[in-house]
């Protein structure tokens, strides 16, 4: 059975095939569970094991929030035994008994309870440390994972917190140790993007985003902040003496069964240093046209303006709306061996074979400009610059963009024709900017609904015509879709995919941005010849049940 499981991991892409070989040769020093050791020793996460072992065994998967309030009233079996086994009852009936279990392969805990009780044993799969968490909250001490390791912290001995030495010890405590890495642990099952660890004046408040938005989580108490915070300063070999400045670091760290780099910010605040971790894994990126949202319609526009031999192709939108993806898609499109490319960026988030990368250091004044004007020494056919930041760097860009190269960067503005009034703001001379500058994208990421268990309804009237839905389709009535309840995400979300709208540089554009005309009157002119805004991409991909009305007005405040 174990193998089975573990051939599903594989078929999924949870499990590489040179793991599961390295666990097979330690089971055979050690023995025990192969499932297990592979848990134990972080090459697959619990809730991967609990997916897969539900698909095998074609049993139930429970998710947390469908987890009792109170424990079966007739049912009495050793605390000691359901932590061992990691096994939890959580319903009856009059001839049977549901069994919430880690491990449903291991026949042995369902024949015991089966025997204590006399009743049937139904088995339904949990992630293991839900499990153990039900188990101390319904038959414990009510205690979770964190709250176990808590208890086990020293409070110090009553030294300052300027005592560097003391508080570098306090960061090497195990229990210290345990607790961030439960901390990194929970966000990573629970696929978060990021880790805010924010100090207040009675509490550390810990909140992980995940598919953009924030969740509070269960937290370490107030009296461990100085050593939590100081923890992650040791991992990202942070100057731990130092908190009246912000610091930037870097963890990288293996977690779950995933390679995991962690960019480490910190800034002082009031209550001590608030530390935020962007978690990127590498392993999960898939650089996918179709996987971010491009659609086929879309997608021969924005390929038609990647291939030209040169020029500038933009790509805009807030912090965290994953422009960077999208232009590390476009290079790995066009990256052959007879294509030089080299980037400039600060920081360098992914590797891809057969592409320069280069890391800016402002720090030493290695600055976008900077090395910008050493790129097109080396003879490169595409740039990608990380942000067009200032007018110097958009000068350099154009520059190159006019001597023959590709030149792909990212810009800070809301939409595709607000791109254009930015340069022309920044001081870029309009006709540099119409002569250089191929198209622009405009993209915000939405929550994905999980296709499973989404619920589709008919749209009322009213709804219908507000957002003018009759001229995106031609069904009647109109469907929506709405998350419904799944064990796989306690929201209905899984994931993000990307709305977006692509301005494409023509000549009656290029007419309007000589004149400096305004932002709305060149989309109106893009949209005539065809653009189609985020905001009716988000409605066209709500329609098809893609993501949900309330999400593209969340993200594009229209309508």
């Amino acid at each position: 059975m174990e193998e089975r499981i573990s051939r599903q991991m594989l078929s999924r892409g949870r499990l590489k095939e040179a793991d599961l070989g390295r666990a097979r040769r330690l089971l055979e020093e050690s023995g025990g569970s192969l499932i297990g050791l592979m848990n134990r020793i972080g090459l697959v996460s619990e809730r991967d094991v609990a997916e897969a072992v539900a698909e095998v065994m074609q049993l139930p998967l429970l998710s947390s929030k469908e987890f009792p309030e109170q424990p079966p009233a007739n049912v009495q079996l050793s605390l000691r035994f359901l932590k061992q086994m990691h096994v939890c009852p959580v319903a009856e009936s009059d001839t049977s008994i549901d069994l919430l279990t880690a491990e449903p392969y291991d026949e042995y805990p369902s024949q015991a309870v089966g025997m204590a009780t006399g009743k049937q044993v139904k088995l339904l799969v949990g992630v293991r440390s839900e499990v153990d968490d039900l188990i101390e909250r319904l038959y414990g001490a009510g205690r979770s994972a964190m709250g176990t390791i808590v208890e086990n912290l020293s409070d110090g001995d009553g030294r300052a917190e300027d005592d560097i030495e003391h508080l570098r010890d306090l960061a090497s405590e195990a229990p210290v140790i345990r607790l961030v890495n439960l901390v990194i642990q929970r966000a990573v099952e629970a696929r978060a993007s990021d880790i805010h660890i924010e100090p207040f004046e009675n509490r550390l408040k810990v909140r992980y985003r995940v598919d953009g938005v924030l969740q509070e989580v269960e937290s370490p108490p107030a009296g461990s902040t100085a050593a939590v915070i100081s923890r992650v300063k040791i991992m990202a070999k942070l100057n731990i003496a130092e908190r009246r400045l912000p610091q930037d670091g870097r963890i990288m760290l293996r977690v779950q069964g995933k390679e995991l780099d962690l960019r480490v910010s910190t800034v002082p605040t009031a209550h001590g240093e608030s530390v935020v971790m962007r978690i990127l894994d590498r392993e999960s990126v898939v650089f996918d046209f179709h996987t971010l949202g491009f659609t086929d319609e879309f997608l021969p526009k924005f390929v038609d303006v990647l291939e030209l031999p040169h020029g500038i192709l933009l790509v805009t939108g807030p912090t965290g709306s994953g422009k960077t993806t999208t232009l590390y898609t476009a290079l790995s499109k066009i990256n052959t061996p007879d294509v030089k490319i080299i980037t400039v960026e600060d920081p360098v988030e992914y590797q891809i074979e057969g592409i320069n990368q280069i890391q800016a250091k402002p720090s030493i004044g290695l600055d976008f400009a900077h090395a910008l004007r050493s790129i097109v020494r080396q003879d490169p056919d595409v740039i990608m610059i990380g942000e067009m930041r200032d007018l110097e760097t958009c000068r350099i860009a154009i520059q190159s963009a006019l001597t023959g190269h590709l030149v792909l960067s990212t810009l800070h503005t809301n939409n595709a024709a607000g791109g254009i009034t930015r340069l022309l703001d920044m001081g870029v001379e309009d006709y540099l900017l119409t002569s250089t500058v191929n198209g622009i994208l405009a993209q915000r990421l939405v929550r994905r609904l999980e296709p499973t268990h989404r619920e589709a309804y008919s749209a009322m009237p009213e709804v219908v015509e507000e957002f003018g839905l009759q001229r995106y389709t031609q069904a009647d009535p109109v469907t929506l879709y709405r998350p419904g309840p799944s064990a796989l995400t306690p929201t209905g979300y899984l994931g993000r995919t990307t709305i977006m709208e692509f301005l494409v540089m023509n000549d009656p554009i290029r007419r309007l941005v000589m004149k400096h005309a305004d932002m709305g009157v060149i989309e109106e002119e893009a949209r005539q010849h065809g653009m189609r805004t985020m905001y009716e991409d988000g409605l066209v991909k709500s329609l098809s049940g893609v993501t949900t009305i309330e999400e593209v007005l969340r993200v594009t405040q229209e309508g």
